[in-house]
């Protein structure tokens, strides 16, 4: 079975890579929305895979990490790409949440990525 929680963090950043006169290489924000899906069995005790409560505290130790700031500043993100801060999050939650299956992070209500790990 898999399930999710959907969460969402204000952060701003700027992409040094693109070219000179792209839109993204001055500093801008998104309010970032990231889902988080964990697989495992259903507990036949508790019915359930993983406690929501549990999940969320996790999440928010690592979101805590990336809200409010500028993500260039993070260690790990000095080129923050959607795609890289998918895997940079990607990263710290496994560490927390073995069972994590795969994540969704959309930086705009119409663009994101989708990522299952190495």
């Amino acid at each position: 079975m898999t399930i999710f929680r959907q969460f969402t963090f204000d952060s701003a950043h700027f992409l040094p890579m693109v070219p000179e006169g792209h839109k993204c290489r001055e500093i801008h924000g998104h309010t970032y929305k990231l889902t988080v899906f964990i697989e495992g069995p259903l507990d036949d005790k508790l019915g359930w895979v993983s406690d929501f409560a549990g999940i969320k505290q996790v999440i928010n130790t690592t979101i805590d990490l990336v809200d409010h700031k500028l993500l260039n500043n993070v260690a790990g993100l000095e080129n923050p790409t959607c795609e890289l801060v998918a895997i940079w999050l990607w990263k710290k939650i496994k560490l927390d949440i073995p069972q994590l299956k795969r994540i969704e992070l959309n930086e705009t209500p119409t663009s994101g990525v989708i990522y299952e790990g190495d």
